[in-house]
């Protein structure tokens, strides 16, 4: 090799220009780098961008609920707000709106009433029985048909307000399995289900038995191979608190002929 000549490498490839090749690569893979870290970060705006999975139905219950919570103090926060700058408001028509609104909260189910009442406690069967089965486990769980069927033998017993798991039912509240938990206005809610009912404690007795679907899950209850839960129990006081979910309601509308006739081209 002479003086001026270049180191090459085995393969005859001059050893500088890998030497270069390095000098400007490892700068830039750290600058990319680096620029991934800064969009992570910004995408996640600072929370976990793989969290982890949720490991059994009570924490996916409880997150949705905590998140539930939180959503509705703001809500009753803002209506607040609504509810001051309205009563400012100097204005013949916006009074007369107001009181027709304060007559239709209670019916509404937007006041919190009391008094006396029953509690009515569904569950699903006990876990031992529920593994031991080797038939169809739907009549060892408790359904929304279920559900449904006490909260409707409570109105027509009399009552003035029911609540599920502490929720006040209204004329909008939906209710629907999701999975091994019962949805109320969307949020899940697990077992058991408590369901309280303020009114005349004879009359929602009475309209309790003479209920033929509740009628047939007690006499389920009551079988040793199905012992989905029941309990009902007479309360001296059920606070029934109000509302104060979303009032809102989303419902379909028809097309316009123009727009009926374009979306069936």
């Amino acid at each position: 090799m002479t003086a001026g000549s270049h180191a090459t490498s085995p393969h005859g490839r001059p050893r500088d220009r890998r030497r270069n090749v390095w000098r400007i690569g490892t700068p830039v893979v750290v600058l990319l780098c680096g620029g991934l870290f800064v969009v992570s970060a910004a995408n996640s705006d600072g929370s976990d961008l793989r969290p982890g999975r949720y490991t059994d139905l009570a924490s996916l219950v409880k997150d949705e609920a905590d998140q539930y919570d939180a959503l509705r103090a703001q809500v009753a926060s803002l209506n607040s707000q609504v509810g001051a700058l309205t009563a400012t408001m100097n204005d013949r028509d916006v009074a007369r709106a107001r009181h027709r609104v304060e007559r239709l909260k209670d019916p509404a189910g937007l006041v919190e009433r009391q008094g006396s009442g029953i509690r009515i406690t569904l569950s699903d069967a006990p876990e031992d029985v529920i593994n031991s089965t080797t038939g169809d486990v739907n009549r060892l769980l408790v359904h929304q048909q279920d559900i449904q069927a006490v909260v409707n033998a409570l109105w027509k017993g009399g009552a003035t307000a029911v609540t599920i798991a502490g929720q006040r039912v209204v004329s909008t509240t939906g209710i629907r399995c999701e999975g091994n938990s019962v949805q109320l206005q969307g949020v899940p809610y697990p077992q058991p289900y408590v369901i309280e009912a303020v009114g005349d404690q004879g009359s929602l007795l009475t309209s309790i038995e003479d209920d033929s679907y509740v009628s047939a899950y007690r006499e389920d209850a009551a079988d040793p191979s199905v012992a989905v839960g029941w309990k009902l129990e007479l309360e001296d006081l059920v606070v029934a608190p109000a509302y104060d979910g979303l009032l809102d309601l989303t419902y379909a509308q028809p097309l316009t002929g123009g727009a009926a006739a374009g979306s069936s081209s």
